[in-house]
């Protein structure tokens, strides 16, 4: 008898109007002022858009087509750029607040008018699939419009900063962490300028920032290395304020650079949040907030990459984490098997680079070596690909029981698709595993007892805490910070953020935020 064969895979394309050609060419006639016919983008400073820097060679991680990278620039044109920015500050805080809202909301309507696009860019920049493409662009403009409807209460009795704000972010979310704070900040009365992330999103900024800079709003936009700008961006007398998104490694310099100028700040850093589970039985619930944490590969701030899981429930963890993790699906964003199918609805992509992918495999195989067990390990075999397509920024999902303590994976965020697993005995146990990074972002308990993940909740080193469901890091009402090493200066969301970037009537007022030597909750 003839063994069955299982039926070939369908093959893939992509789906026709979504080549990164066809998306470059819709900017240029949206805004030619910013994308030069040859492919290069443009730096944005005193109203105008300069052919300046060098473009880097990037390529998109989704399968290594060579896309439009950031036009780095040198130190010289930074503070030129900086300057001009100022210039734009001072012009722009005299003017009046219906005058200011009238414009804000203008450029978000021409955003709107533009989303699908700004959403295609970001899946070609940094490999989100379609569905969270889009949603990064929306929850960018449907916030700032709620800071539209509540500005005025929010500013009564402040004003703008002394000088424009400076924005440094990572490159997961140009539109709803970057651009969304921008269009806030210039809301409440500032000038901002902002560094394009030099791994991905500088098409999607620069198409963004020509659309606000087309209705009158301050903003700059350049690019250039950290090491390169950051006297001119973090340092420089005419910056009122430093926004920071990043790793720890890029905040600890940024924080050392602010030490001695007493500038206003708030710096997001990386943290390991983890996912206690204690006295608990409620598997489904558990089951569906896992299967969408593996959301962007956990490529963000809020993702939780370590379960700490009380031993006597370990077997009950795995039967319901087992099969999350087997359903995730990833691949290519934009393969279709015919012309007329919807984008495919995955989990997640490639990571943020090849180098990343590469970096990733060397974690997980340190990890393994010194002792930790691998209890899954997906195949590239799995994912939803072109034929002979370049896959090198692709990690399939990944969980190591036990990583040793001398490994990465032991106290440091992974920042993918990769989950690491601690048994423990004690409720001791319990919080010294899950405070292992020296604060973090957010953390959640699933736990029968309310009560008792109340009080367990109070010892976590992490500013928002969950209880049978995730935290995430909000950008409305809630503030947001961090614990430990995880965060440095104000809070930031809903009137927090308008007044980390205003002035009130007090020169002595102190801002609510993780400041040295100041009071970590003393209003939240």
């Amino acid at each position: 008898m003839t063994a069955p064969t299982s039926s070939p895979r369908p093959r893939l394309h992509i789906k026709p109007g979504t080549t990164w050609s066809e998306a470059f060419s819709r900017c240029r006639e949206t805004a030619p002022e910013a994308f030069d016919e040859d492919g290069r983008l443009r730096n944005l400073w005193g109203g105008q858009w300069h052919r300046s820097g060098t473009p880097l060679h990037s390529l998109s991680p989704i399968d290594g087509t060579p896309i439009a990278g950031p036009p780095m620039m040198e130190q010289d044109e930074a503070r030129e750029a900086i300057r001009a920015a100022l210039d734009d500050h001072k012009e722009w805080r005299d003017v009046a607040l219906s005058e200011r809202k009238a414009r804000v909301r203008a450029a978000v309507d021409a955003m709107d008018a533009h989303r699908e696009l700004l959403a295609l860019l970001l899946v070609w920049e940094i490999g989100k699939p379609w569905r969270l493409a889009l949603t990064d662009v929306d929850r960018a403009l449907d916030g700032v419009r709620w800071y539209l409807d509540g500005i005025d209460t929010m500013i009564d009795g402040r004003g703008p900063l002394p000088g424009p704000v400076s924005n440094i972010a990572s490159w997961n979310y140009p539109m709803s962490v970057l651009m969304h704070a921008m269009l806030v900040q210039m809301l409440a009365g500032n000038g901002t300028i902002a560094k394009t992330p030099t791994d991905g999103g500088a098409a999607c900024l620069t198409l963004a920032s020509a659309l606000a800079r087309r209705e009158g709003l301050p903003v700059s936009l350049v690019s250039g290395s950290g090491s390169r700008l950051s006297g001119a961006l973090v340092r420089a007398p005419e910056i009122g304020c430093l926004a920071f998104v990043g790793g720890r490694s890029a905040g600890g310099q940024v924080a050392a650079a602010l030490v001695d100028t007493g500038k206003r700040h708030f710096l997001e850093q990386e943290g390991l949040n983890a996912w206690g589970i204690w006295e608990f039985s409620q598997w489904d619930v558990l089951a569906a907030h896992l299967r969408k944490g593996f959301e962007y590969g956990k490529q963000r701030c809020t993702a939780y990459p370590r379960y700490v899981v009380q031993r006597q429930l370990f077997d009950q963890f795995l039967e319901m984490y087992l099969p999350v993790v087997r359903s995730v699906r990833f691949g290519h964003p934009l393969a279709v098997e015919a012309d007329d199918d919807p984008l495919p609805e995955l989990d997640y992509g490639p990571v943020i680079t090849a180098d990343k992918a590469t970096e990733l495999a060397a974690k997980v195989d340190e990890a393994i070596a010194k002792g930790g067990v691998p209890l899954y390990r997906g195949d590239l075999a799995d994912g939803r690909f072109l034929d002979h397509q370049d896959t090198a920024a692709y990690v399939p999902p990944v969980a190591i029981l036990h990583p040793p303590a001398s490994s990465a994976l032991h106290h440091a965020e992974p920042f993918g698709p990769v989950d690491t697993i601690v048994i423990v005995d004690s409720e001791a146990e319990l919080l010294a595993a899950m405070n292992a990074s020296n604060g973090a972002l957010v953390a959640s308990l699933a736990c029968d007892d309310e009560s008792l993940a109340g009080r367990l909740s109070g010892e976590l080193a992490a500013f928002k805490v969950g209880v049978n469901k995730p935290r995430s890091r909000g950008d409305r009402d809630e503030p947001f910070g961090g614990r430990g090493a995880s965060w440095k200066g104000a809070f930031v969301g809903g009137a927090h953020l308008v007044r980390a970037v205003t002035v009130g009537p007090d020169p002595n007022e102190r801002l609510v935020g993780n400041f040295p030597s100041y009071s970590l909750f003393p209003e939240v």
